[in-house]
Protein backbone atom coordinates (compact mmCIF):
# COMPACT_ATOMS: atom_id res chain seq x y z
CA UNK A 1 0.00 0.00 0.00
CA UNK A 2 1.50 3.34 -1.03
CA UNK A 3 1.28 6.54 1.02
CA UNK A 4 -1.78 8.07 -0.67
CA UNK A 5 -3.67 4.80 -0.69
CA UNK A 6 -3.09 4.54 3.05
CA UNK A 7 -4.45 8.09 3.48
CA UNK A 8 -7.53 7.25 1.40
CA UNK A 9 -8.29 4.11 3.37
CA UNK A 10 -7.95 5.89 6.70
CA UNK A 11 -10.09 8.76 5.33
CA UNK A 12 -12.80 6.31 4.23
CA UNK A 13 -12.94 4.70 7.66
CA UNK A 14 -12.88 8.03 9.50
CA UNK A 15 -15.50 9.74 7.33
CA UNK A 16 -17.97 6.88 7.42
CA UNK A 17 -17.51 6.32 11.15
CA UNK A 18 -18.10 10.01 11.88
CA UNK A 19 -21.18 9.82 9.68
CA UNK A 20 -22.53 6.94 11.76
CA UNK A 21 -22.22 4.45 8.90
CA UNK A 22 -21.77 0.90 10.24
CA UNK A 23 -18.52 -0.86 9.41
CA UNK A 24 -20.66 -3.51 7.71
CA UNK A 25 -21.38 -1.02 4.90
CA UNK A 26 -18.21 -2.05 3.10
CA UNK A 27 -19.46 -0.89 -0.31
CA UNK A 28 -19.60 2.76 0.79
CA UNK A 29 -16.31 2.54 2.68
CA UNK A 30 -14.62 1.00 -0.36
CA UNK A 31 -16.06 3.66 -2.67
CA UNK A 32 -14.44 6.41 -0.60
CA UNK A 33 -11.21 4.41 -0.22
CA UNK A 34 -10.75 3.87 -3.96
CA UNK A 35 -11.69 7.33 -5.30
CA UNK A 36 -8.85 9.82 -5.69
CA UNK A 37 -10.19 13.17 -4.52
CA UNK A 38 -7.23 15.06 -5.99
CA UNK A 39 -8.29 13.92 -9.47
CA UNK A 40 -11.57 15.82 -9.08
CA UNK A 41 -10.51 19.03 -7.33
CA UNK A 42 -7.56 19.81 -9.63
CA UNK A 43 -3.99 20.79 -8.78
CA UNK A 44 -3.14 22.40 -5.44
CA UNK A 45 -2.65 24.32 -3.33
CA UNK A 46 -6.41 24.28 -2.65
CA UNK A 47 -8.84 26.76 -1.17
CA UNK A 48 -10.66 25.21 1.81
CA UNK A 49 -13.97 26.65 2.99
CA UNK A 50 -14.23 27.73 6.65
CA UNK A 51 -16.60 29.88 8.73
CA UNK A 52 -14.24 32.80 8.09
CA UNK A 53 -14.02 32.25 4.34
CA UNK A 54 -11.51 30.31 2.27
CA UNK A 55 -8.01 29.52 3.47
CA UNK A 56 -5.26 28.02 1.34
CA UNK A 57 -3.57 24.70 2.05
CA UNK A 58 0.15 25.03 2.85
CA UNK A 59 1.18 22.86 -0.12
CA UNK A 60 -0.11 20.79 -3.02
CA UNK A 61 0.34 17.49 -1.16
CA UNK A 62 -2.79 15.42 -2.01
CA UNK A 63 -2.71 13.91 1.47
CA UNK A 64 -4.14 17.22 2.71
CA UNK A 65 -7.40 16.47 0.89
CA UNK A 66 -8.14 13.38 2.96
CA UNK A 67 -9.83 15.25 5.78
CA UNK A 68 -13.44 16.28 6.38
CA UNK A 69 -13.04 19.53 4.46
CA UNK A 70 -14.94 21.40 1.76
CA UNK A 71 -12.69 22.32 -1.18
CA UNK A 72 -13.36 25.13 -3.67
CA UNK A 73 -14.06 24.31 -7.31
CA UNK A 74 -15.12 27.88 -8.18
CA UNK A 75 -14.49 29.84 -5.01
CA UNK A 76 -15.79 33.13 -6.40
CA UNK A 77 -19.24 31.52 -6.63
CA UNK A 78 -18.81 29.28 -3.57
CA UNK A 79 -19.13 26.16 -5.71
CA UNK A 80 -17.29 23.47 -3.80
CA UNK A 81 -16.45 19.81 -3.59
CA UNK A 82 -18.68 19.30 -0.56
CA UNK A 83 -18.06 18.04 2.95
CA UNK A 84 -17.37 14.29 2.85
CA UNK A 85 -19.14 13.44 6.13
CA UNK A 86 -22.39 15.06 4.95
CA UNK A 87 -22.27 13.13 1.69
CA UNK A 88 -21.44 9.90 3.53
CA UNK A 89 -24.60 10.35 5.63
CA UNK A 90 -26.60 11.00 2.46
CA UNK A 91 -25.20 8.11 0.45
CA UNK A 92 -25.83 5.74 3.35
CA UNK A 93 -29.44 6.98 3.58
CA UNK A 94 -29.96 6.40 -0.16
CA UNK A 95 -28.78 2.78 0.20
CA UNK A 96 -27.80 2.48 -3.47
CA UNK A 97 -28.03 -1.12 -4.68
CA UNK A 98 -26.00 -2.78 -7.39
CA UNK A 99 -27.59 -2.32 -10.80
CA UNK A 100 -29.76 0.68 -9.90
CA UNK A 101 -30.12 3.69 -12.19
CA UNK A 102 -29.02 6.99 -10.66
CA UNK A 103 -29.52 10.64 -11.59
CA UNK A 104 -27.13 13.11 -9.94
CA UNK A 105 -28.11 16.79 -10.21
CA UNK A 106 -25.27 19.21 -9.51
CA UNK A 107 -22.40 16.87 -10.27
CA UNK A 108 -19.65 19.49 -10.16
CA UNK A 109 -16.44 17.87 -11.37
CA UNK A 110 -17.78 14.38 -10.66
CA UNK A 111 -16.36 13.23 -7.31
CA UNK A 112 -19.66 12.20 -5.75
CA UNK A 113 -20.92 10.96 -9.12
CA UNK A 114 -17.93 8.59 -9.08
CA UNK A 115 -18.94 7.32 -5.62
CA UNK A 116 -22.50 6.75 -6.87
CA UNK A 117 -21.12 4.85 -9.87
CA UNK A 118 -19.07 2.58 -7.64
CA UNK A 119 -22.11 1.88 -5.47
CA UNK A 120 -24.37 0.94 -8.37
CA UNK A 121 -21.55 -0.93 -10.12
CA UNK A 122 -20.97 -1.77 -13.78
CA UNK A 123 -24.51 -3.10 -14.24
CA UNK A 124 -26.04 0.19 -13.07
CA UNK A 125 -26.00 3.67 -14.58
CA UNK A 126 -25.39 7.25 -13.47
CA UNK A 127 -26.61 10.30 -15.39
CA UNK A 128 -24.61 13.24 -13.99
CA UNK A 129 -26.11 16.70 -14.67
CA UNK A 130 -23.98 19.83 -14.33
CA UNK A 131 -25.14 23.29 -15.42
CA UNK A 132 -21.69 24.97 -15.38
CA UNK A 133 -20.07 24.08 -18.77
CA UNK A 134 -16.48 24.14 -17.52
CA UNK A 135 -17.29 21.92 -14.55
CA UNK A 136 -19.25 19.53 -16.78
CA UNK A 137 -16.25 19.30 -19.14
CA UNK A 138 -13.97 18.46 -16.22
CA UNK A 139 -16.47 15.90 -14.92
CA UNK A 140 -16.60 14.19 -18.31
CA UNK A 141 -12.80 13.83 -18.30
CA UNK A 142 -12.66 12.72 -14.67
CA UNK A 143 -15.37 10.07 -15.13
CA UNK A 144 -14.23 8.73 -18.50
CA UNK A 145 -12.95 5.51 -16.90
CA UNK A 146 -16.42 4.69 -15.53
CA UNK A 147 -18.46 3.55 -18.55
CA UNK A 148 -21.70 3.44 -16.55
CA UNK A 149 -21.58 7.27 -16.14
CA UNK A 150 -22.94 9.78 -18.65
CA UNK A 151 -22.23 13.47 -18.03
CA UNK A 152 -24.85 15.92 -19.27
CA UNK A 153 -23.91 19.58 -19.50
CA UNK A 154 -27.42 20.85 -18.82
CA UNK A 155 -29.86 21.68 -16.06
CA UNK A 156 -31.23 18.89 -13.91
CA UNK A 157 -34.31 20.98 -13.12
CA UNK A 158 -35.80 20.92 -16.62
CA UNK A 159 -37.44 17.76 -17.78
CA UNK A 160 -38.02 15.17 -18.49
CA UNK A 161 -35.29 13.27 -16.65
CA UNK A 162 -34.64 9.58 -17.25
CA UNK A 163 -36.58 7.14 -15.08
CA UNK A 164 -34.43 6.21 -12.12
CA UNK A 165 -34.17 4.41 -8.79
CA UNK A 166 -32.04 7.13 -7.15
CA UNK A 167 -32.13 10.90 -7.64
CA UNK A 168 -29.49 12.79 -5.66
CA UNK A 169 -29.41 16.59 -5.75
CA UNK A 170 -26.33 18.53 -4.65
CA UNK A 171 -27.77 22.07 -4.58
CA UNK A 172 -30.36 23.71 -2.35
CA UNK A 173 -33.98 23.75 -3.54
CA UNK A 174 -37.15 25.22 -2.07
CA UNK A 175 -39.30 22.61 -3.84
CA UNK A 176 -39.30 18.88 -4.62
CA UNK A 177 -39.72 19.51 -8.33
CA UNK A 178 -42.32 17.52 -10.26
CA UNK A 179 -39.62 16.61 -12.77
CA UNK A 180 -37.71 14.89 -9.93
CA UNK A 181 -40.69 13.12 -8.43
CA UNK A 182 -41.99 11.99 -11.84
CA UNK A 183 -38.62 10.41 -12.66
CA UNK A 184 -38.76 8.05 -9.66
CA UNK A 185 -39.72 4.44 -10.23
CA UNK A 186 -41.79 2.70 -7.51
CA UNK A 187 -39.43 2.31 -4.57
CA UNK A 188 -37.23 5.09 -5.97
CA UNK A 189 -35.52 7.55 -3.61
CA UNK A 190 -35.04 11.29 -4.01
CA UNK A 191 -32.61 13.02 -1.64
CA UNK A 192 -32.13 16.77 -1.88
CA UNK A 193 -31.36 19.81 0.30
CA UNK A 194 -34.63 21.60 1.16
CA UNK A 195 -33.36 25.04 2.10
CA UNK A 196 -34.61 28.54 2.94
CA UNK A 197 -32.76 31.61 1.67
CA UNK A 198 -30.90 32.11 4.94
CA UNK A 199 -29.77 29.68 7.60
CA UNK A 200 -29.87 25.93 7.87
CA UNK A 201 -32.12 23.64 5.86
CA UNK A 202 -32.07 19.86 5.77
CA UNK A 203 -31.68 16.88 3.47
CA UNK A 204 -35.14 15.50 2.63
CA UNK A 205 -35.41 11.83 1.66
CA UNK A 206 -38.51 11.05 -0.40
CA UNK A 207 -39.40 7.44 -1.26
CA UNK A 208 -42.00 6.67 -3.88
CA UNK A 209 -44.66 4.10 -3.06
CA UNK A 210 -47.54 3.01 -5.24
CA UNK A 211 -48.93 5.63 -7.58
CA UNK A 212 -48.45 9.13 -6.20
CA UNK A 213 -47.75 8.16 -2.57
CA UNK A 214 -44.46 9.44 -1.16
CA UNK A 215 -42.96 8.73 2.25
CA UNK A 216 -40.64 11.51 3.42
CA UNK A 217 -38.25 12.18 6.27
CA UNK A 218 -35.44 14.56 7.03
CA UNK A 219 -32.00 12.93 7.21
CA UNK A 220 -29.78 15.72 8.56
CA UNK A 221 -29.28 19.45 8.53
CA UNK A 222 -27.59 20.98 5.49
CA UNK A 223 -26.58 24.21 3.76
CA UNK A 224 -25.96 24.31 -0.01
CA UNK A 225 -25.60 26.85 -2.77
CA UNK A 226 -28.93 27.54 -4.53
CA UNK A 227 -30.18 25.12 -7.16
CA UNK A 228 -30.90 27.18 -10.29
CA UNK A 229 -34.45 26.53 -11.43
CA UNK A 230 -35.61 25.13 -8.08
CA UNK A 231 -36.08 28.27 -5.96
CA UNK A 232 -39.14 30.28 -4.96
CA UNK A 233 -39.00 33.30 -2.65
CA UNK A 234 -42.38 32.78 -0.96
CA UNK A 235 -41.67 29.10 -0.32
CA UNK A 236 -38.25 30.00 1.07
CA UNK A 237 -39.96 32.20 3.69
CA UNK A 238 -42.36 29.39 4.59
CA UNK A 239 -39.43 27.01 4.99
CA UNK A 240 -37.54 29.45 7.22
CA UNK A 241 -40.52 29.61 9.57
CA UNK A 242 -40.98 25.83 9.53
CA UNK A 243 -37.34 25.03 10.27
CA UNK A 244 -37.32 27.65 13.06
CA UNK A 245 -39.90 25.57 14.95
CA UNK A 246 -37.36 22.77 15.40
CA UNK A 247 -39.83 19.96 14.75
CA UNK A 248 -38.71 18.63 11.38
CA UNK A 249 -38.54 15.08 12.81
CA UNK A 250 -42.36 15.00 12.68
CA UNK A 251 -42.44 14.91 8.87
CA UNK A 252 -43.56 11.53 7.47
CA UNK A 253 -44.85 12.11 3.95
CA UNK A 254 -44.92 14.36 0.90
CA UNK A 255 -48.23 15.24 -0.74
CA UNK A 256 -48.82 16.99 -4.04
CA UNK A 257 -51.87 18.10 -5.97
CA UNK A 258 -54.04 18.34 -2.84
CA UNK A 259 -54.87 21.07 -0.37
CA UNK A 260 -52.84 21.03 2.89
CA UNK A 261 -54.73 19.85 5.95
CA UNK A 262 -54.10 20.12 9.69
CA UNK A 263 -51.10 17.76 9.40
CA UNK A 264 -49.19 20.18 7.14
CA UNK A 265 -45.63 20.94 8.29
CA UNK A 266 -44.88 23.28 5.39
CA UNK A 267 -46.53 23.96 2.03
CA UNK A 268 -45.05 25.07 -1.28
CA UNK A 269 -46.15 25.39 -4.88
CA UNK A 270 -48.49 22.41 -5.37
CA UNK A 271 -46.88 20.28 -2.67
CA UNK A 272 -46.77 20.03 1.12
CA UNK A 273 -45.08 17.99 3.80
CA UNK A 274 -47.30 16.14 6.24
CA UNK A 275 -46.74 14.83 9.74
CA UNK A 276 -49.03 11.90 8.84
CA UNK A 277 -47.77 8.71 7.14
CA UNK A 278 -48.03 8.33 3.37
CA UNK A 279 -51.40 7.09 2.14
Amino acid sequence: MDRLEAHRRWFAQLITANAGVPATNQDLIEAFATTSREKFVGPGPWQVFTRLGYIETPSDDPALLYQDITVALKGERQINNGQPTLHAVCLAALAVKEGESVVHVGAGTGYYSALLAKLTGPTGSVAAYELEPDLAERAARNLADLPQVTVRSESGTAGPLPACDILYVSAGATDPLDVWLDALRPGGRLLFPLTPNQGMGAMLLVTRGEGDAFAARFVCGAMFIPCVGARDEDTAKNLAAAFARGDMAKVQSLRRGTEPDETSWCAGRGWWLSTAPAA
